[in-house]
């Protein structure tokens, strides 16, 4: 998959932001945004203490960034990770957007990308286990509510949202 441009303005110096693959190189700038992330203070900080997006997570799995510059070597905006599996189900396990880039469409346009990638692997719908203050960004992008996954603690202490967003039509691959 190569890189899509996109014309969101406002975070991007020059107007430019790409979508790529992540890069192992790209593991501390995730690791940082996923640490620092506004949306993981208080009661959900213990969530993201000590999480690492390193470069192995990166090298096994569909990891993409929405990255400033013609080419995408400028700042990460935002990210996310799709897995999965061989029978064509997915699940999204990561997406953060960078708190300054907040309310530029960034999300939307990574969800978009995912939609993509999740076609292109013959899922129809991605399960989305929620960070509960996500939720309603979620369903203005499409996805419904189909149940909760009760807390796990010490890991996860709350319950969380689950949803399912669909990808659209998926079309067989036809063999040579």
């Amino acid at each position: 998959m190569g890189s899509r441009r996109s014309g969101i303005r406002g975070g991007a110096r020059d107007g430019a932001l790409v979508i790529r693959r992540a890069v192992e190189r790209d593991a501390g700038r995730l690791t940082r945004m996923v640490r620092t992330s506004g949306a993981y203070e208080a009661p959900y900080a213990a969530m993201v203490d000590g999480y690492r997006v390193g470069p192995d997570y990166i090298s096994a799995h569909r990891v993409f960034v929405a990255a400033e510059g013609e080419r995408g070597d400028g700042e990460v905006m935002g990210f996310y990770a799709l897995m999965v599996d061989p029978v064509a189900s997915a699940e999204l396990d990561l997406l953060f957007v960078a708190d300054r880039a907040q309310g530029l469409g960034i999300g939307r346009l990574l969800i978009e990308h995912l939609r993509g990638e999740a076609r292109r692997a013959g899922a129809g719908s991605v399960r989305i286990v929620s960070h509960p203050p996500a939720e309603g960004f979620y369903r203005s992008v499409g996805a419904r509510r189909i149940g909760t996954v009760p807390a796990n603690p010490p890991a996860v202490a709350w319950d969380r949202p689950e949803l399912a967003l669909s990808v659209g039509p998926v079309h067989a691959v036809e063999s040579a």
